[in-house]
C-alpha cells in the first residue's frame, strides 16, 4: 500500500506531501482546488505519460515519489525479473526535466518507463471519473468476467496458443504469397537459371582471364624484352654471367695475397647462382609466351560473356552471378517443392487451430459457469444501493477466434421492472453507471487482491441514502486494502478514517489531514455550503457518530 506521495513543481503544486492511512482515506475539496491534480501526480509516478506543459516552475525538474508497504504481495519474482533490488518498503520515483525529457527508477535504480508501469499495476487501481464509461469496453467486460472466473491460468495458455496460430497463419500467407509470385515469374526464372548455369561461372575466371589476355596480347613486346635479357646474360664472352665468371676466377686466385678478394668471389658466387636462375625462368617463359590468336579470341570471347552477363544482372563480377544464379535455382526449388511446404503449413495450422478452439471453448465454458454467479453479486449489491429491481444479466455470444478467446460479452441491464434489459453502456444513467462501477470494482478488489485502491468521485449522480450505501460499500473493502476516495458527498466522507481537504491559496494547491474537529467543520461545509449552519453542525455529527 502507499506509504507516503511527495509531490514537487507539478502543475498547481509547488511542494506536497501525502501520508495515507491502511484503510479508508477521504479526500474533499471545492472544485478546481486541485483534487484531480493530485491524481495526475499519481498516475505521473505509476508510468503516465509526461506532459511538459504540467511543470508549474520551468527552471527545476518535477519530481514525484512514492513509498510503497510491498510486505507479503509477493512481488519478489517481479523484482527478480527486472533485476531490480526488493524491499519490504520500495519507493518509486519519477523526475520530469523542463526539456521533457523523464527519468524513473525504483529503489534508486533507473528502470524503463514500461517496467514502471507494470508495477504500478501490481500496487494501484485508480478509478477515475470518466472511468464508468470503461463498462462500453468489451475488453474491461471480458476481464471482468475472465477475474470472476478465475481464468488468469488458461488465458495465459490460450494467448500463447493464439499467437503461435498467428504466426503460423502468417507463415502460410507468406508461402503461398511466394507460391504465386514465383508463378507468375517462373518462366522467366527458368531462363535465367539456364543461361547461369549454362555459362559454368567459376569465382575468380575473369581476373585470370583479364592476366592471360594482357599477356597475349602483348606477346611480341614481352618477348622481345625476355629475349634482350636472355642475350645480356648468357652471350658467349660479352654476357654478363660469362664475365662475372671470369671475375670470380680472378678474385680466387688473388685471394691469397689479398683475403678481401675472396669474400668478394663469394659474393660474386651468390649473384651468379641468381642471375642463372632468372636466366632460366626468362628463357622458359620466352618459349612459352607465344601470340596465339586462336586463344586470343576465345579468352576475349568468354571475357565479353562474363561482362554481359553482370551488365544484364547488375552485378560487379562472377560471385554476384553465381548469387544470381543459386537465388534463381532455390526459387525455382520452392516453386518445384512449394506445394509441398504449403501442405505442411496448412496441416500445422489445422492443428493450432483445433487446439486453439478447445482453449476458447474451456474459456467459454469458464465465463458461462462464472457468468450467473457474477450478474447475481452485482444485482444483491445494487439492491442495497437503491436499484432493488435491476436486471444485471451477462451474455456470451460466439464470434471468431481473437485475442481474448472466441466470445463477445454483454452486460445487460435495466432498473425499471418490466423494461427489457439492454447493453448497459446504452441505458444506463449517470447515477447508475457510478453504482454498477462500484459493486464491479469491489466484487474484483476482493479477487484481485490490489493493495490500494483510488475512486475518484465514482459515486456521482448520486445523494443522500444510496451516497451512505456507497459510502458503506467503499468502507468495507477498506477492511481488507488501502482505498483512497475523492468525493463531494458528505455522507460517503463520514465513513473515512482518515480525512484530507485540498485547497488551493494564492495558485497553489496544498493537502492537509484533519482533526477529528476540523472534520466535523469539513463534513458541516459539505452539508450546507460556505455558511456553515447549527443544523449542518449537528447532522455533521450524526454521520461521523458523535
Amino acid at each position: 500500500m502507499l506509504r507516503r506521495l511527495t509531490v514537487e513543481n507539478y502543475a498547481l503544486i509547488d511542494s506536497l506531501s501525502l501520508e495515507p492511512d491502511p484503510h479508508l482515506n477521504i479526500i474533499t475539496g471545492e472544485t478546481g482546488a486541485g483534487k484531480s491534480i493530485l491524481l495526475g501526480a499519481l498516475g505521473l509516478l505509476l508510468g503516465a505519460r509526461s506532459d511538459v506543459s504540467a511543470i508549474k516552475d520551468t527552471s527545476r525538474n518535477c519530481v514525484v515519489e512514492g513509498t510503497f508497504d510491498l510486505e507479503g504481495r509477493g512481488l519478489e519474482d517481479f523484482f527478480e525479473e527486472n533485476d531490480l533490488d526488493y524491499a519490504p518498503q520500495t519507493t518509486l520515483t519519477r523526475i520530469v526535466t523542463p526539456a521533457g525529457k523523464s527519468r524513473s527508477f525504483v529503489n534508486d535504480i533507473p528502470v524503463q518507463l514500461a517496467a514502471l508501469r507494470e508495477l504500478g499495476t501490481r500496487l494501484i487501481d485508480i478509478h477515475s471519473q470518466h472511468r464508468n464509461l470503461i463498462l462500453s469496453s468489451e475488453d474491461f467486460r471480458i476481464s471482468a468476467l475472465d477475474t470472476i472466473a478465475g481464468n488468469g491460468e488458461l488465458l495465459s495458455q490460450y494467448g500463447a496458443q493464439y499467437k503461435q496460430l498467428t504466426e503460423l497463419a502468417r507463415r502460410l500467407a507468406a508461402l503461398r504469397e511466394a507460391a504465386e509470385e514465383g508463378r507468375r515469374n517462373e518462366e522467366w526464372l527458368r531462363f535465367q537459371a539456364e543461361e547461369l548455369t549454362a555459362a559454368d561461372l567459376r569465382a575468380g575466371e575473369q581476373a585470370e582471364i583479364e592476366e592471360e589476355l594482357a599477356v597475349l596480347e602483348n606477346a611480341d613486346r614481352i618477348g622481345e624484352a625476355l629475349g634482350g635479357l636472355c642475350n645480356a646474360l648468357e652471350t658467349d664472352e660479352t654476357g654478363i654471367l660469362s664475365q662475372l665468371k671470369n671475375a670470380e676466377t680472378a678474385l680466387t686466385h688473388v685471394q691469397s695475397h689479398y683475403p678481401a678478394a675472396g669474400e668478394y668471389a663469394a659474393r660474386i658466387r651468390s649473384v651468379l647462382e641468381e642471375l642463372k636462375d632468372i636466366g632460366s625462368s626468362a628463357t622458359a617463359d620466352s618459349e612459352r609466351i607465344d601470340a596465339d590468336p586462336a586463344r586470343l579470341a576465345k579468352l576475349s570471347g568468354r571475357l565479353d560473356t562474363l561482362l554481359a552477363l553482370q551488365q544484364k544482372h547488375r552485378t560487379a563480377d562472377e560471385a554476384e552471378l553465381i548469387a544470381v544464379r543459386d537465388r534463381c535455382l532455390l526459387q525455382l526449388a520452392a516453386i518445384d517443392h512449394g506445394s509441398e511446404a504449403i501442405a505442411e503449413a496448412e496441416n500445422a495450422l489445422q492443428k493450432a487451430q483445433e487446439k486453439t478452439e478447445k482453449l476458447a471453448e474451456k474459456l467459454r465454458k469458464a465465463r458461462a459457469k462464472a457468468a450467473p454467479r457474477f450478474a447475481e453479486t452485482i444485482r444483491t449489491t445494487l439492491t442495497g444501493l437503491g436499484m432493488p429491481e435491476t436486471i444485471f444479466e451477462i451474455t456470451l455470444t460466439p464470434t471468431t477466434l481473437g485475442r481474448t478467446g472466441a466470445d463477445t460479452v454483454e452486460y445487460l441491464f435495466t432498473a425499471n421492472r418490466g423494461a427489457q434489459p439492454q447493453p448497459i453502456e446504452k441505458i444506463a444513467s449517470g447515477g447508475e453507471l457510478s453504482r454498477v462501477m462500484l459493486a464491479i470494482k469491489a466484487l474484483l478488489a476482493s479477487r484481485m487482491q490490489l493493495p490500494t485502491i483510488v475512486f475518484d468521485e465514482i459515486d456521482t449522480g448520486v445523494s443522500g441514502r444510496i451516497a451512505d450505501a456507497m459510502g458503506e460499500i467503499i468502507a468495507q473493502l477498506s477492511a481488507t486494502m488501502q482505498v483512497i476516495d475523492i468525493t463531494h458527498l458528505p455522507q460517503v466522507a463520514s465513513k473515512g478514517g482518515a480525512h484530507f481537504v485540498v485547497s488551493k491559496q494564492e495558485g497553489r494547491t496544498s493537502i492537509a489531514r484533519l482533526t477529528d474537529e476540523e472534520r466535523i467543520g469539513e463534513i458541516a461545509k459539505m452539508l450546507s455550503g460556505s455558511t456553515v449552519t447549527d443544523a449542518a453542525l449537528r447532522q455533521a455529527k450524526i454521520l461521523l457518530g458523535r
